[in-house]
């Protein structure tokens, strides 16, 4: 696979909540940051993530890309459509957009920092 699922993030409005009823149920170990709360678990990264705004409820996959730009431009031309981005991630911690597919599934694409 050429450009594998690399990451997922749960959406909530209530980080604290959301991440207790993950530890609870999966025995997830999940580690506080500000915004978001890292998972650390075998199998693929993920977070849990209060975005402070719509969307609030959501699951995101990520695929990771070697060239963000490129793959929005095979996106579009494959008839998917960029909802969000790119936008660089702050710290320098690479570049992220989110697109549907033509059956409006939403998903993301992630290229990491250089």
């Amino acid at each position: 696979m050429s450009d594998p699922v690399v990451r997922f993030e749960i959406g909530c409005k209530d980080i604290a909540a959301t991440r207790t009823f993950y530890r609870s149920a999966f025995g997830w170990r999940i580690a506080e940051t500000p915004g978001s709360a890292e998972i650390d678990q075998a199998g693929i990264n993920g977070a849990l993530t209060a975005l402070g705004h719509e969307p609030h409820h959501y699951v995101m996959v990520y695929m990771q890309v070697a060239d963000i730009d490129a793959a929005c431009n095979s996106i579009e031309t494959a008839g998917g459509k960029i909802t969000i981005g790119p936008i660089d991630i702050p710290g320098g911690k690479g570049r992220f957009a989110w697109f549907t597919d033509p059956e409006g599934n939403q998903l993301g694409v992630f290229q990491p920092p250089a």
